[in-house]
């Protein structure tokens, strides 16, 4: 299985995210765009894995995540990787302290069971597409100062998901696996 761990989007989110998807598709080069039920925030690519690794992932990242308080999460603001001048990947930033921990505590209970570690630090981002040849700078402009006008409402991601991807021809479908709470006890009881 083909599997990842993240944190999944509000409604309110994905609303604004409808909308201004809409836009940017018509006025943007081409690109894959990712679709709005498809978008979530990674906290751990596991890639392909047997299928009796999500037992022992039940077993290691619950009780990692368990002690780490809820993140409040703000997303805004567009940006490129690699970078704005060589752009491949377009993508939303956004804060959420936090969160980090949370990607740190899933990295070490998944490479606990034999998952490799990351390499590069977490970086908060929404990809929302990749570009199928990078954008001149009048594109790389016009899709930063519209992302830039979103306005979302902050949320609180109270736990991880884990999700298992399914490549299709009409792109990737998710399922998810497992859930995972954030600020509970080992017992189970809400702590922030």
């Amino acid at each position: 299985m083909r599997l990842f761990i993240a944190v999944e989007l509000p409604a309110e989110v994905r609303e604004v995210l409808a909308a201004g998807l809409g836009r940017l598709k018509r006025d943007q080069p081409p690109a894959r765009w990712v679709r709005i039920e498809g978008m979530h925030l990674t906290l751990k690519f596991l890639g392909e894995q047997p299928d009796e690794l999500v037992e022992r992932l039940d077993g290691a990242v619950r009780p990692a995540l368990a002690p780490l308080p809820h993140v409040h999460v703000r997303l805004g603001q567009g940006g490129f990787f690699p970078h704005e001048r060589r752009p491949r990947v377009a993508w939303i930033g956004g804060e959420a302290a936090g969160l980090e921990r949370w990607a740190a505590a899933v990295d070490d209970a998944t490479s606990s069971l034999g998952v490799e570690k990351e390499a590069r630090p977490f970086s908060l981002h929404l990809t929302l597409a990749r570009l199928e040849r990078p954008w001149g700078v009048q594109a790389v402009e016009h899709y930063l100062v519209q992302v830039g006008k979103w306005r979302f409402s902050e949320f609180t991601a109270r736990e991880a998901v884990l999700f298992r991807s399914e490549l299709g021809p009409a792109g990737a479908t998710y399922t998810a696996l497992r859930r995972w709470p954030a600020g509970a006890t080992a017992e189970g009881g809400d702590v922030s």
